[in-house]
């Protein structure tokens, strides 16, 4: 690790040009090179110095990485550890002592350390507050016990956000705690859960007497819930499909099917079809520059407004694979045969229109149903009447489940 402080400069695209200079042979080491990026204040340019950051806006990051991009650096943050990166380093800088920063923080941005998030449950969901697992003070540790489902890389994580109730004589809101757990400790068990697509992108993670530290807690007791609403603004911000350049991603693959279908079209099809395709990339790109819009009103850690993008693009995310299976007209009522019954990372071929279909569908249920964020935008931000909460006040031991 190069220890030497970058020079002052003024000029952000002159930093990422002088630590390209100093460190750019490190790019084919992808911990070397992320560490320098890291310490040179690049990691996250919104982020305090010291901390992978230089205390600039948001919106500044997107020069840093199209500079690293035209160097060659081929290193994604969502590809490499979306929930850490994504969802973990906000929360942490927002809540973390400052001996958690410093632990966490680097090798969570290296790679070194995948994170997982352990939230929902078979009977918490939607109504993630009323979650059933317990964490028990016993001889001065945290005793785990309980299931979560849902879980995108719990099987290769080192470090899990896990949600657990340690008050359950509160109000269901009131009583939960927020972990960094350390997915390595005895007790913990990882299971695939293979999707309709036979892909398995997540597990079920099941604790059976988890002995956890009591440093691990992150904020206080009882804390959870405030903690748990950054990181879920935070996936939300990640889902909200603002991210990519324009045209690209699912717009894409809908623009380069179009092209190879559209001389098989009728006269009259077609100009239906370039109608509709058109309504599409219109409106992926207003979701697009929502996204911008919604960076640029944020601080270190996503605002409300980001719920607006996720609502936008995961349903028009549907939409556009609905589109491209239409056109692939009665090839699009075929899917490959058989299953893989694999892990994502497993799989060399890109994935065909049918498994983006089939996948899309959950794209209204993660991170957030629609159903949620409209419940939640309406009283956030229009400043309507909230949803009736006749358990709000009552002992979580109390409810009925």
């Amino acid at each position: 690790m190069d220890n030497a402080a970058p020079p002052v400069v003024d000029d952000l695209e002159a930093r990422v040009a002088d630590f390209l200079e100093r460190h750019g042979g490190l790019m084919a080491d992808q911990v070397a090179f992320r560490g320098a990026q890291y310490d040179a204040g690049l990691a996250f340019v919104h982020f305090p110095v010291g901390l992978g950051g230089l205390g600039l806006p948001l919106t500044r990051q997107a020069l840093v990485d199209e500079k690293l991009r035209d160097a060659g650096c081929t290193y994604h943050n969502l590809r490499l550890n979306p929930v850490g990166i994504g969802m973990v380093a906000p929360t942490i800088l927002e809540y973390g002592t400052e001996q958690q920063k410093r632990r966490f923080l680097r090798p969570l941005f290296t790679g070194e350390e995948v994170w997982c998030q352990l939230f929902s449950e078979p009977g918490a969901g939607s109504d993630l507050a009323g979650l059933a697992a317990r964490a028990t003070w016993e001889d001065g540790t945290w005793v785990v016990n309980g299931q979560k489902v849902w879980n995108s890389l719990a099987h290769v994580a080192s470090f899990g956000v896990l949600l657990a109730r340690t008050d359950p004589d509160l109000p269901k809101h009131q009583g939960i705690s927020y972990f960094l757990l350390d997915m390595r400790l005895p007790g913990i068990e990882s299971r695939p859960l293979v999707q309709m697509t036979g892909v398995a992108e997540f597990n079920e993670v099941f604790l059976d007497d988890v002995h956890v530290p009591d440093d691990a807690m992150l904020g206080g007791r009882g804390d959870g819930w405030r903690i748990a609403t950054t990181t879920l603004m935070s996936e939300r911000a990640m889902l909200s499909g603002g991210a990519g350049g324009r045209g690209t991603g699912p717009v894409r693959t809908l623009l380069n099917l179009w092209a190879r279908r559209r001389d098989a079209l009728g006269e009259a099809e077609r100009a239906i079809r370039r109608d509709q395709l058109a309504d599409i990339w219109l409106r992926a790109e207003v979701v697009r520059l929502q996204g911008q819009r919604a960076k640029a009103m944020s601080r270190s850690v996503p605002g409300a407004y980001h719920s607006i993008g996720k609502l936008m693009w995961t349903e028009l995310h549907q939409e556009i694979y609905e589109f491209c299976v239409d056109l692939e007209g009665a090839d699009g009522m075929l899917h490959e045969a058989g299953y893989p019954l694999a892990r994502a990372d497993q799989l060399s071929s890109t994935p065909s229109i049918s498994s983006q279909f089939l996948r899309s569908r959950a794209s209204t249920l993660e991170g957030g149903t629609s159903e949620i964020l409209r419940n939640m935008l309406g009283e956030r931000l229009l400043d309507l009447p909230g949803e009736p909460r006749t358990d709000k006040n009552v002992s979580w031991r109390d409810i009925p489940r």
